[in-house]
């Protein structure tokens, strides 16, 4: 079952089984899933040696994650693999809610032209991973150890200390820092006795990813109380290869051993799909859970991705926001190791993080309770709301199969300077920082790892450590940028290195600037 064949990484035996002593790395990474294997390329690229630790030899098996935002396509195109996504990748950004038979309303996602990615593309986990193990290939600064399991974890104030097991023996490692993207199940977490608190859901799905040849456009279309699945939800995706994701809703008391099995799937399938032909790739069944640390940080060692946050599937919210997380870290923890900012950086890592996911579990968990109602009122209200839909726009609203993923905004944040005058729109301090065309380029093309200034008809003096882009109305000969940025002749912004704005001035101030890069990394 399934035509994706995963690869088989080789296994090298580690030369710390060789050595009398230990040295101390820079940064180890628990986990090579795709926050992970982000987090590496991203330390890569800024110089920084990196060891990555999976205890399997293989990606993911099953498509698992497939919809990618377009914040995830942002940061994966600057670390040089996201074209390979988009190629292999399904574009989509047509959305279609049915209750019944009767399409009650479509949504468009891709809402303003001019957009570098698209708003989604939907692509199986197992060639994310594969494709982000691809590209660690190009650094020698990456090194990823397969079949290297983590088995003991302990710090001080100035390291960490693992143990990890391999085929040939148990072997230690010293790192100064660690990455904890090792999933929802994390071996750290829970080496460290660290709690996971949250909601879990009874409901129980079923995932039928089938090969088929079918007319079906790409989009997302969702069902509430189908013909084929009465009383229940259904939704379905396009994926790459012909495959379709098709979930079923199950209802609490599903025995998920017995409602996997083929002979119960395949009705299911057939009722829906009718006679057309199809074969299996994967099929689970699931129910899931909204949890959240409550700090990412813990010593020197840093939870992201599932690890730190779970959600339920509706809206794309895991994935993305895990590879979210390794933008934020990874820079505060390169000026850190380069001794340019203190130490104090880190810990805006869980200040960021904690509530952008505390944001997604929200709008998770509402998706959730619109989805499979908890009570008979809750149920009688989700069924009034889809019944008054089709006529009145007011409904349409209060429907919630899933709120998509969008990227997230950093609005208390410490490391933003607060605008000193009142702006009509544009990014405001926190937000992340729109691309744009700029001439025969994008804004961010060839963009570095840097702090950056965008000058709009501003004079600007060198900044040390600072990269400056100039924009000129010729150069954007569209006026998109000029309104992405709410942007007068004189408009300067200071963007962050993952591209979030740290502040903003209606005029260039020499000191000010300085003043807010002082504060963006924590000094």
């Amino acid at each position: 079952m399934g035509s994706y064949i995963n690869p088989v990484y080789p296994y090298r035996r580690p030369p710390e089984l060789d050595r009398a002593s230990t040295m101390r790395h820079p940064v180890v990474i628990v986990g090579a899933g795709p926050v992970g294997l982000t987090a590496a390329l991203d330390l890569a690229l800024r110089g920084q040696q990196v060891i990555v630790l999976d205890e399997d030899n293989t990606v993911s098996v099953g498509s698992r994650a497939i919809c990618w935002a377009q914040r995830t396509l942002e940061i994966w195109d600057r670390l040089g693999v996201a074209q390979r996504m988009l190629d292999k990748g399904v574009l989509w950004d047509t959305g279609k809610l049915y209750v019944g038979e009767r399409l009650i309303y479509q949504f468009q996602m891709q809402s303003q032209a001019h957009q570098r990615f698209p708003a989604f593309i939907n692509l199986q986990q197992y060639y994310v991973e594969q494709y982000l193990v691809e590209r660690c290939a190009d650094f020698p600064a990456i090194d990823l150890r397969w079949k290297n399991k983590l088995v003991g974890i302990e710090q001080d104030g100035d390291e960490v200390r693992l143990k990890i097991e391999t085929p040939d023996g148990v072997y230690g490692l010293a790192a100064q820092y660690v990455i904890a993207a090792d999933g929802v199940r994390s071996p750290v977490r829970s080496m460290m006795g660290l709690s996971f608190d949250g909601q879990v859901f009874n409901d129980r799905f079923l995932i039928a990813d089938v090969r088929m040849t079918a007319e079906f456009p790409s989009e997302r279309w969702f069902w509430f109380d189908p013909p084929f699945h009465r009383g229940q939800s259904v939704l379905l995706h396009r994926q790459a290869d012909e495959v379709f994701r098709i979930d079923f809703q199950l209802g609490p008391n599903a025995d998920p051993d017995v409602e996997k099995q083929l002979d119960r799937v395949t009705p299911r399938l057939k009722a829906m799909l009718g006679e057309r032909q199809f074969d299996y790739e994967w099929v689970s069944v699931y129910s899931f859970s909204c949890r959240c640390m409550e700090s990412f940080n813990h010593g020197r060692v840093f939870f992201a991705g599932d690890a730190a946050h779970v959600v339920s599937p509706f809206g794309a919210r895991g994935g993305n926001s895990g590879v979210q997380d390794a933008d934020n870290l990874v820079w505060k923890l390169d000026l850190v190791l380069r001794n340019q900012a203190p130490s104090a950086l880190l810990e805006t890592y869980s200040q960021e993080r904690v509530p952008a996911a505390r944001e997604h579990i929200h709008h998770s968990t509402r998706s959730t309770d619109f989805i499979t109602p908890r009570n008979d009122a809750s149920r009688v209200l989700r069924d009034a709301v889809l019944s008054l839909a089709a006529d009145y726009p007011f409904a349409r609203a209060l429907i919630n199969s899933g709120r998509l993923s969008q990227a997230s905004r950093y609005e208390a944040t410490p490391l933003a300077t607060a605008d000193e005058r009142a702006w009509s729109g544009g990014a405001a301090p926190g937000a992340p920082a729109p691309d744009g065309p700029l001439g025969n380029r994008w804004l961010f093309d060839g963009a570095g790892e840097r702090f950056r200034l965008l000058a709009f008809e501003a004079k600007v003096a060198g900044e040390p450590g600072l990269e400056t882009i100039a924009i000129g109305k010729d150069d954007d000969h569209t006026g998109v940028l000029w309104q992405r940025y709410d942007a007068q002749p004189g408009t300067v912004y200071l963007l962050r290195p993952d591209r979030h704005v740290a502040a903003r001035w209606r005029r260039y101030d020499a000191q000010a600037v300085r003043t807010a890069l002082r504060r963006a990394m924590a000094a």
